[in-house]
């Protein structure tokens, strides 16, 4: 990529957005790279075996999922044995459901579950304490319009019990930036307390170090990151001896793949991840800051209009600034209905986006105290436009104009 973000350069690798829809709803799955669409097609075309041969297809086909590990760990800076493939269902939530059957926790256990997340990083350990008799403590925040998870909230509700603290790097419906760092510094001041986190609304806007952030699990899906439809867990090293094998008896259990792979690693698209690394260039650190640049421009024209108009409430972070919040945008409209918004945009405009609580209900519910209509959300990524942005807002306007 060029040294200044050129999107059109960008959107000529991703066939979609030849099409007349503009997609305002990333957040629910990116679309796809031109060269992961080909990778996939060959892959199946020329190399679809059982991996381990020692014939020559045979041989190809593991090299090709082994050099698909390997981009996959330089990602998000981890090393090959810190990753598990993706499983059946090739999803977070799938994968967070692995490992909280695969971790052990002595009596009286608590665990600090954040009610600003997805329900893919809530229902396992809600399910696991119910189960095993552990304690939960929430962990929410006072202000209703912009809740945010900080250190400092956090910290009254550790204890020397406390074993596992779950929260979102992002959230899916505010797009507000927590501070993970700061926020693995304080779970780990309690010794044995584990930090796992939900970084599907953040991955796509970000590059990732996952050493530099100090978690021990994280997880993300990478069809929200231009990919397949596949999602990837990281575990450190330093944590992985207390995850439990959840294969067969006889097979290994030594690497984190043998513990929660369960035999669903899919070859052809773990294959297709080396072009997601790819398109990032040679310089990944150079290409996330212009798309960062890029993408705060993008929500800088929307919210400024909805943090302009007394009739639109925002949802999380109102400033457009890309050190605090990325193009995850939920708003609501008063005295209107969210669904009515969304249908009467979409009847005038090639705009898709939607309404809803977006599996983040605990959020909506006991947080924001919404109704069962959620909110209105448009997410934007790189290959978005600021022309896209500016009629966005134009059209909203012209609906809530309308008595």
């Amino acid at each position: 990529m060029a040294q200044v973000f050129d999107v059109s350069a960008a959107r000529n690798h991703f066939p979609a957005l030849d099409e007349k829809q503009v997609y305002f709803d990333n957040a629910g799955g990116s679309q796809v790279l031109r060269e992961v669409i080909d990778s996939i097609t060959d892959y199946l075309c020329h190399n679809n075996v059982q991996m381990g041969g020692t014939y020559a297809i045979g041989k190809q086909s593991t090299k090709l999922f082994k050099e698909g590990m390997e981009a996959a760990a330089r990602f998000i800076n981890a090393g090959p044995d810190e990753i598990v493939p993706p499983v059946l269902g090739s999803s977070t939530t799938q994968l967070m459901r692995n490992l909280s059957s695969a971790l052990s926790f002595p009596p009286g256990s608590e665990l600090i579950l954040s009610l600003l997340d997805h329900e893919a990083n809530i229902a396992p350990w809600v399910q696991t304490a119910t189960a095993r008799n552990l304690t939960i403590k929430w962990w929410g925040a006072a202000d209703k319009e912009n809740p945010q998870l900080t250190p400092e909230s956090l910290k009254p509700l550790l204890s020397e019990h406390t074993r596992l603290v779950a929260c979102t790097h992002t959230s899916n419906i505010l797009g507000t930036i927590h501070d993970i760092k700061a926020i693995a510094e304080t779970v780990h001041t309690v010794p044995g307390a584990m930090l796992c986190v939900d970084g599907v609304a953040y991955a796509p806007h970000r590059g990732l170090d996952i050493k530099a952030l100090g978690v021990d699990f994280y997880a993300f899906s990478w069809y929200k990151v231009y990919g397949p439809h596949m999602s990837m867990l990281y575990a450190a090293r330093t944590i992985q001896p207390q995850v439990n094998s959840l294969g067969h008896y006889f097979n290994a259990s030594t690497t984190l793949e043998d513990k929660l792979g369960l035999a669903g690693s899919n070859y052809e698209l773990t294959a297709s991840i080396p072009k997601v690394v790819s398109y990032l260039g040679p310089d990944p650190a150079a290409t996330w800051a212009q798309i960062a640049a890029h993408e705060e421009k993008l929500q800088r024209i929307i919210l400024e209009y909805l943090n302009s108009n007394k009739d639109i409430v925002v949802y999380g972070e109102r400033d457009a600034s890309r050190e605090k919040r990325v193009p995850v945008i939920s708003f609501g409209v008063r005295g209107r209905s969210a669904k009515e918004v969304v249908e009467k945009v979409q009847a005038r405009s090639a705009f898709g986006f939607k309404s809803g609580h977006f599996y983040s209900k605990r959020l909506l519910d006991e947080v924001l105290a919404l109704d069962e209509e959620g909110v209105l959300r448009v997410s934007l990524v790189h290959y978005n436009t600021e022309e896209e942005a500016a009629e966005f807002v134009k059209v909203l306007k012209e609906v809530i104009a309308e008595s």
